[in-house]
């Protein structure tokens, strides 16, 4: 079923296909009828950050940035969705056309810009939502806020999102807002985590109830530096790790359509960068803190690897796209069978 859907979408513009598709898995869901392209999944469950997660493969956020379809995506089998990433204020994003499809290589660019509809509105939609299950909410900083204030927006939509998060993600690596990626290397990187935890430890005297804190970092770094910001992380007294992000390195890409344009690229060409990055982190890491292992992960065997490489979950969004709903049943067996092993 879905790859009949999928080469309709696919002749639609790619954003309009991103909408259109979102749209119609919300139908789906409200009518009853998500298992005409979902598979219904065993349980796999494992606590990571203190958290139930029902199965180890969510979604990574940049697809429902604006939580409205919660419960249509959570119909075909994610352990946990992550929404956003969301910023204080609504903003259109860089302009389009911004998201490009490179299917030879099994490939998205996007410079989408953090576009969405502010933080009140993602929290009118999860409360609408009534979703029960494993929530995260990616936050980040308005374009025109200034990178030495950028600290206030991420403080603002942490202690918004607080009472519906199941875990709110920092997003720091993003390569389409100017100057964010600063945010993640020395005393930027101190100064904001520690705000940011001391928000988070005051936020869970209020409600009672405690949210980790992750963060999410890029792929283009140097193995001194991922070991340098995973000892920062330890200090911080951070939760988890996401790793990763897109990448702004095009090489593997060379050639094809859309190559040239700016905008992260996602997808199989970050697979081995993604996992080099987890292996990294997880040796500086020394199991302090758990990763979730994001990027081309396109079937069960690269979700399992990003397992065996240190991820304790892991989030699919390209593969996804281009494999559909099955990817995620997929994924689950595989690493089931990796860990039976």
């Amino acid at each position: 079923m879905y790859s009949i859907l999928r080469r309709v979408l696919f002749c639609l513009p790619t954003e309009t296909a991103h909408t259109v598709s979102l749209r119609l898995l919300s139908v789906l869901e409200k009518l009853g009828l998500s298992h005409l392209i979902a598979t219904t999944l065993p349980p796999q469950p494992r606590e990571v950050m203190g958290i139930q997660f029902p199965n180890p493969v969510g979604l990574a956020a940049g697809l429902d940035k604006n939580a409205r379809h919660i419960n249509g995506l959570a119909a075909l089998g994610f352990g946990f969705i992550e929404v956003g990433t969301v910023t204080p204020k609504p903003q259109p994003g860089n302009p389009q056309p911004r998201l490009f499809r490179l299917p030879e290589a099994g490939a998205i660019i996007n410079r989408m810009g953090f576009n969405n509809q502010g933080v009140d509105e993602l929290i009118a939609a999860v409360k609408a939502s009534g979703y029960q299950g494993v929530l995260g909410i990616n936050i980040g900083k308005n374009k025109d806020t200034p990178a030495e204030q950028a600290v206030d927006d991420y403080l603002y939509c942490l202690t918004e999102v607080y009472p519906y998060a199941s875990y709110v993600t920092v997003n720091l690596s993003s390569p389409n807002t100017p100057g964010l990626r600063d945010l993640q290397f020395g005393q930027p990187l101190i100064d904001l985590l520690s705000k940011l935890k001391a928000a988070q430890l005051a936020l869970a005297d209020k409600y009672g109830r405690y949210v980790p804190l992750a963060v999410k970092i890029a792929p283009d770094m140097a193995d001194d530096d991922i070991r340098q910001v995973a000892k920062v992380f330890v200090e911080q007294g951070v939760d988890g790790v996401i790793a990763t992000n897109t990448t702004i390195d095009k090489g593997a890409v060379q050639g094809l359509a859309h190559c040239h344009e700016t905008g992260g690229l996602s997808g199989l060409p970050v697979k081995d960068k993604s996992t080099a990055v987890i292996r990294v982190l997880a040796d500086a890491l020394a199991g302090s803190m758990p990763i979730i292992g994001v990027g081309g992960i396109d079937d069960g065997e690269s979700a399992a690897e990003k397992i065996t490489a240190g991820a304790s979950l892991v989030q699919i969004y390209t593969g996804f796209i281009y494999k559909g709903p099955s990817l995620i049943g997929e994924s689950v067996a595989a690493i089931a069978e990796l860990e039976a092993r």
